[in-house]
């Protein structure tokens, strides 16, 4: 497999806590650090392709929710007064 080098800098913290996760772990700096990029890379990728599909499926069937009935039935998780799941509000011509 071909590498590629990078390089960057980390808060002086951060470095101590990752050498001694290091040394804890009896694992190199390099591995820890490219098992922790594989693992963000990867969600991030999760993420960007949920969110592009969830957009395709609004786009398709023409429904949306506005951005504040949706923060707000999320702001109100686990409240005793928790809101039902919005309805869509924004109807848009099916392409």
């Amino acid at each position: 497999m071909v590498k590629t080098m990078i390089s960057a800098r980390i808060p002086e913290k951060l470095g101590e806590e990752l050498e001694a996760l290091a040394e804890a772990t009896r694992r190199s700096k390099a591995f820890l650090v490219t098992e922790a990029l594989e693992d963000y890379v990867r969600r991030q990728a999760w993420l960007v392709r949920e969110i592009d599909a969830a957009v395709k499926e609004a786009d398709e069937s023409g429904e949306w929710i506005s951005h504040e009935r949706m923060s707000a039935w999320l702001l109100s998780w686990g409240k005793p007064d928790e809101l039902p799941p919005p309805e869509p509000d924004i109807f848009k011509k099916k392409k």
